[in-house]
């Protein structure tokens, strides 16, 4: 399945993710090879197979890409409306959700493009005491080169949504 002709559908579903839950899910193996999973909501799609999130708060992942900097993201789009109308009609409209694989890059100072980018979209909330506290001075990024996607299958509720070249 090719993750360049998936892109716009890609987008379209990390957009619809965020808008749901706030984050996406980035596994990594820690050095003993176990999975960790750590929320990221600072994730940002570029051109295809491309992406950048800003690691201001993460622990364990940073450490875990020191020896191993292959990543799984995934989003799911967690909206009740989306949900409530798929499964009352047995189908989804578009994906639910996706996994990319890929590999991250070493932690930099963000350019203040990709600092405006984040600002944008959390620009909402940028009144709150959480967005001072938290999303406010983020600074440092990491690159994130995807190399193949996944989309998570659910039967007959997800067949042919996915463009299969």
């Amino acid at each position: 399945m090719s993750l360049t002709e998936n892109w716009p559908e890609i987008r379209a579903l990390f957009k619809r993710s965020f808008r749901s839950s706030f984050h996406y899910a980035i596994a990594t193996v820690d050095k003993k090879g176990e999975p960790h999973i750590t929320p990221i909501g600072s994730l940002i799609l570029g051109e295809p197979g491309q992406g950048i999130y800003f690691e201001e708060f993460p622990r364990q992942l940073p450490q875990n890409l020191q020896k191993n900097q292959q990543v799984c993201v995934m989003a799911v789009d967690s909206g009740i409306g989306f949900w409530l109308k798929s499964l009352l009609r047995g189908e989804f409209p578009n994906p639910p959700a996706v996994r990319l694989y890929g590999k991250a890059g070493d932690l930099r100072p963000a350019t203040e493009k990709e600092i405006q980018l984040w600002q944008r979209r959390v620009q909402r909330v940028r009144f709150t005491k959480g967005h001072a506290m938290m999303w406010a001075k983020m600074s440092m990024v990491r690159e994130i080169e995807f190399i193949h996607m996944e989309p998570v299958q659910m039967g007959k509720m997800t067949e042919n949504l996915w463009n299969q070249k």
